[in-house]
């Protein structure tokens, strides 16, 4: 009796609780519809990596690759149901795609990051409110340009024949540097607009952090004897280590994926061999060649080890004392 007495008790505190809230529960509905819909009935599709998917078949109805039901030629000849992945893991292009992703987002880690927390240091310190903003907003309006606006910038700035800079370096008597179609000035390129474009914006998320900082904790380090550098360093640093391990995970989450847009409006038949990365292939070979299952496969292999750097992160930040996303 007392245990139906207190599942009653606890059942009418569950509805008086819901009766409460329950237009926060409504206004969620919408929402969750849409992830459902439009996010997870969408990835059902990823199982024409193991298919040799046919446009004209549909996704269910096209077969499972390498199995008697399929019967087209070259993926018959695959090994059943991971035929897809064995071609991606023997060919040359997928390696040197995998590699050149790599090796791109490692620089843009190594350099990007750092860029905005410097920044926002730097502005936090500057004593003049006016030309603070000022420089803010300067700094992160090229986070809303598009790569297209940009390679074109680009182009006019570094173009060996005609652009602003060797026509400069031309004057001063030095000869035309090609930093578009040589291998390493590309990456260099590459890299540094990256930084130029994306440091203002990340900025902001930094100064909001330093902002949330104690001002009574640089008082007392003042009162302490704390010169400028030495607040930067045992107070504005360690107030901004939270949000600086939680965009590291996030990044670090990302780092075998690519945007599209910024390598293929940059790059160049000459300097592909470094700036073909995985975003790139998918759309030359699954759209451009109707490969969809190959690059469908890329795909997911691409999804689960950015599962996996993003989990092994989160899970070496908490670890080591610090918060991580979840």
């Amino acid at each position: 009796m007392i245990q139906n007495g207190l599942q009653k008790s606890k059942f009418q505190k569950g509805w008086q609780y819901f009766g409460r809230t329950w237009m926060l529960y409504a206004m969620l509905a919408l929402p969750i519809a849409f992830f459902i819909v439009f996010r997870y009935v969408p990835m059902t599709n990823i199982v024409i990596a193991f298919k040799n998917y046919s446009l004209f078949r549909g996704v269910w109805a096209s077969p499972w690759v390498a199995t008697p039901e399929d019967a087209a030629g070259v993926a018959s000849k695959m090994t059943p149901y991971w035929g897809w992945f064995v071609k991606a893991f023997t060919d040359r292009n997928f390696y040197m795609a995998v590699k050149n992703t790599l090796w791109l987002n490692f620089l843009d880690l190594i350099l990007g990051f750092p860029a905005p927390i410097i920044l926002a240091i730097l502005l936090n310190e500057l004593p003049f409110k006016k030309y603070k903003k000022v420089t803010q907003t300067i700094v992160y309006l090229p986070h809303f340009l598009s790569w297209i606006i940009i390679s074109g910038i680009c182009n006019q700035l570094f173009a060996l024949g005609g652009g602003v800079i060797n026509i400069a370096l031309g004057k001063i008597g030095i000869p035309p540097i090609n930093f578009l179609m040589d291998n390493s000035l590309w990456v260099g390129t590459y890299v540094g607009l990256g930084v130029w474009k994306e440091m203002g914006w990340g900025t902001i998320i930094y100064l909001a952090a330093i902002t949330g900082i104690n001002p009574e904790i640089y008082e007392a380090a003042e009162v302490d004897g704390a010169g400028r550098w030495q607040k930067i360093w045992h107070v504005t640093l360690p107030g901004l280590l939270p949000t600086i391990v939680v965009l590291l995970i996030m990044n670090l989450g990302r780092i075998l994926g690519s945007e599209f847009d910024r390598p293929y409006t940059m790059a160049n038949p000459t300097v592909m061999d470094v700036a073909d990365v995985i975003s790139t292939m998918v759309y030359r070979v699954g759209i451009r060649s109707n490969q969809f299952s190959y690059t469908a496969a890329i795909g997911l292999f691409q999804s689960v080890i950015c599962v996996i750097f993003l989990v092994a992160a989160n899970t070496i930040a908490k670890r080591s004392g610090e918060r991580g996303i979840w």
